[in-house]
């Protein structure tokens, strides 16, 4: 995955399709990509130097992720343009060099994965579906948006995630690649989540999908477009998602709450990260008032049964936090849970990560009991 987009999931506008993101996805999954999602296996790595100022409290196989990924050398993506931004290194790069490092066994995985443009919007856009191996269905259905800032990433590294569910909850995952920005500028990127929701809506028997049971996940600028797609969808009339998981995801625009404040430095996500992603994909700066962009500012009142993941280490931590007790005050049944010791990012890392591995466990639990 050298080159792919860097996997950010958070910020709000921590996108994380590909620059077009149909152009760069492959239709399959590749290999490596397929058997990274394991979630039995984590093994026990040591980082080599002691914590980072930034993250005292770092797990030793988190902060081997990121000493792995600062190995490489790459240019603070804040200091490039969205197009040379998308060849840095990512933390899958860094868990799949590690993977290979220290010879961890990576199982077959256990779904197939076929790829599909889909019309949206006047334009095209690539998603990518995961279909257990075993059983035949009709399977419950999960819509998955990956982060990036609504920038730079894609459906590859986000891959694990996307995998994972589907493995553990026994369902089909729609993996979409909404449109970047600079290239495409707000709303395209929730417009197009919401459009894809609704073409698995129309399309969920002919996935050997229950379309009574369809849910949306997402992570980073990804939890900002799945709770958008919810929004949207009550608003328009449609089917409602049965449940929304969100991982730390962009809730609302004020880079100074105290997650902010204390990891303003962290890895791989920062605060000059966000302000990198919110000038990309916004048009105007008042534009991050937008109750699409600060959820905090939406209605969220008849929206779905939600759970909210957070990472102690993330400048979007308090995002999560907020939005938890903003979807509580509007009557919305929420369950979160925070991870201690890990970053931004870390959910896709179960094969190396023990927290993204709970982490993993937790959500596709949540998502089994809604769709029961």
């Amino acid at each position: 995955m050298k080159n792919n987009f860097l996997k950010i999931t958070t910020a709000a506008f921590v996108v994380a399709a590909s620059v077009s993101a149909c152009t760069n996805d492959s239709k399959t999954a590749n290999t490596s990509d397929s058997t990274m999602m394991d979630t039995t296996t984590v093994s026990t790595l040591k980082p080599a130097g002691p914590p980072p100022e930034w993250g005292q409290s770092i797990k030793p196989e988190m902060q081997a992720v990121i000493e792995k990924l600062a190995s490489y050398g790459d240019k603070p993506i804040e200091t490039l343009s969205a197009t040379e931004a998308r060849k840095n290194h990512t933390p899958t790069d860094a868990v799949m060099d590690l993977v290979k490092a220290n010879n961890i066994t990576m199982p077959a995985p256990k779904v197939d994965t076929m790829g599909k443009d889909i019309d949206v919007n006047g334009a095209k856009i690539h998603v990518r579906v995961y279909t257990p191996k075993t059983g035949n269905g009709p399977f419950p259905v999960i819509v998955y948006y990956h982060g990036g800032g609504f920038v730079i990433a894609n459906l590859d590294v986000y891959n694990a995630s996307a995998q994972g569910l589907a493995e553990q909850v026994g369902a089909v995952v729609v993996s979409v690649a909404y449109r970047l920005a600079p290239e495409n500028k707000f709303p395209t990127a929730h417009n197009d989540a919401f459009a894809a929701y609704e073409w698995v809506v129309k399309n969920a028997v002919s996935l050997k999908g229950d379309p009574a049971k369809i849910a949306v996940v997402g992570e980073s600028a990804g939890g900002n477009l799945a709770a958008n797609v919810s929004i949207m969808a009550r608003d328009k009339k449609i089917m409602v998602p049965v449940h929304q998981v969100l991982v730390y995801p962009i809730a609302q625009a004020n880079m100074n709450t105290e997650s902010y404040k204390m990891y303003a430095s962290a890895k791989p996500l920062n605060k000059p990260m966000m302000s990198w992603f919110t000038e990309k994909y916004l048009n105007t700066m008042i534009e991050a008032q937008n109750p699409k962009i600060s959820l905090v500012n939406a209605n969220l009142k008849g929206l779905p049964p939600t759970t909210i993941i957070t990472a102690e280490i993330d400048p979007l931590h308090d995002d999560g936090t907020m939005l938890a007790n903003k979807l509580s005050a509007a009557g919305v049944k929420v369950n979160s849970r925070n991870y201690e010791g890990v970053t931004h990012e870390f959910f896709g890392m179960a094969i190396i990560v023990p927290e993204a591995k709970a982490a993993q466990a937790y959500a596709s639990d949540e998502l089994k009991a809604a769709f029961k």
